[in-house]
């Protein structure tokens, strides 16, 4: 069976290569990202912050790129808005005018590309971006126009992309601002992806800045270019050195150039500085792996275990895989799991409705069918960003609390 249950679903890869992590159009980031809540990864461990490693990793005084803005705009890319933009618009209304210009054919017509990661200006004479560069360009020609506009990262379910000996797990950011005191709006740009609903975070700019260099990084570590790669993640670090996605993709190229200690360090930091890192948890149990340290690579192992066991958007995935393989009754089973651990998650039921109607049970599936409509209905916050670029959030529709590349490496199914 080849059909996938719901469209956004992931197929873990099952080789022996590294994985690495990337905000799909945005930023490089981990299987963390699948978290929810305050659920963390229960590891038991002997780390300490180490000042002499972290500061062979972290080497620089300054920011490397200065003459890098990615939100820098040129006379031209002024001129465009100011021509398309009159001052007196009321901020809804530009909102919407950008949306035009941007995404409209008979404008810019903005096409996804994830071959690179570019600033507003290069997005704007390419005509095509992932969602990071897009949501450069996007922000700061709405700062240009006078509306309120912020990054914002969104917890999405893990999707992989296979490049060369590495896998890139993609995670997402869009951008999102106020127009009236109640009233917020939300510009997504994305290829078929499903969002984890209700967790979205605005980020300040200095952690979009760290993100951009962060897939700049992992872009150069995909070409096999690790000393360049080492260039650019060092430099996230160093603009945000909190950063776990930048310690875990560090920790993979120092691992490619066979410089162990960093690599180890890298990948402890990387769960040090987000104790939801998974990916980085996982690319610890290779490690220790590969340096015959079977105990510990247990330990990471199991703490892993754990972590997924309570983790919806795991079952989800597993049922996903069943499905693939024909399995329908393990498809259900892993998505009800799913269900009871999450239930305000429309795709879980989605996903339930459809291996229920192949099973020949019409009668749940039309059940499942339907509470996914009424969490749709319900939710003014859950969107399909792939049918709808732009929203309009009305705060008191909300129920709920409301990036970038990342190297791991390859699973194998079911580990």
């Amino acid at each position: 069976m080849n059909a996938r249950p719901v469209r956004g679903g992931s197929e873990l890869s099952r080789g022996t290569s590294q994985v690495v992590r990337v905000i799909r159009g945005a930023l490089m980031f981990l299987l963390a990202a699948a978290a929810t809540g305050c659920l963390v990864i229960d590891l038991e461990r002997d780390f300490a912050p180490d000042t002499s490693l972290h500061q062979q990793i972290v080497t620089q005084q300054a920011d490397a790129f200065p003459h890098i803005d990615p939100l820098r705009l040129d006379d031209e890319l002024r001129e465009f808005a100011d021509q398309h933009l009159d001052a007196g618009m009321r901020d809804y209304e530009k909102v919407e005018k950008l949306q035009e210009l941007l995404f409209g054919d008979a404008h810019l017509n903005i096409q996804y590309s994830d071959e690179r990661t570019q600033t507003a200006i290069e997005v704007f004479h390419s005509r095509a971006g992932n969602c990071l560069s897009v949501m450069n360009l996007y922000v700061a020609l709405a700062r240009h126009v006078g509306l309120d506009a912020n990054f914002q990262t969104v917890k999405v379910r893990p999707t992989w992309d296979r490049r060369g000996g590495l896998l890139v797990l993609n995670q997402h950011i869009n951008a999102t601002g106020r127009v009236t005191a109640r009233e917020t709006y939300v510009v997504d740009f994305t290829p078929e992806i499903s969002l984890q609903q209700l967790t979205s975070r605005v980020v300040p700019d200095q952690l979009a800045r760290a993100l951009y260099f962060n897939n700049l990084g992992v872009e150069r570590m995909v070409a096999g270019e690790f000393e360049e790669a080492l260039v650019y993640l060092q430099n996230a670090l160093w603009i945000d050195p909190d950063a776990s996605i930048a310690w875990n993709n560090i920790g993979t190229v120092y691992n490619r150039l066979q410089r162990f200690e960093l690599a180890e360090y890298s990948y402890q930091m990387a769960f040090e500085t987000d104790a939801t890192n998974a990916t980085a948890v996982s690319n610890l149990a290779r490690f220790y792996v590969a340096r015959g340290d079977e105990d510990t690579a247990n330990r990471c192992r199991d703490a892993i275990t754990r972590f997924n066991r309570q983790n919806p958007y795991y079952h989800y995935e597993q049922g996903n895989l069943s499905f693939q393989d024909g399995d329908l009754l393990a498809a259900s089973e892993s998505f009800e799991r799913a269900i009871r651990i999450k239930d305000v998650e429309p795709d879980f039921y989605v996903a339930l409705a459809h291996t229920y109607k192949l099973m020949g049970n019409d009668r749940m599936a039309i059940r499942m069918a339907i509470r996914a409509d009424e969490l749709l209905q319900d939710n003014g916050d859950i969107y399909r960003p792939s049918d709808q670029k732009l929203r309009f959030i009305d705060s008191a529709s909300i129920i709920g609390n409301g990036p970038g590349l990342i190297l791991y490496p390859n699973r194998r199914r079911g580990n």
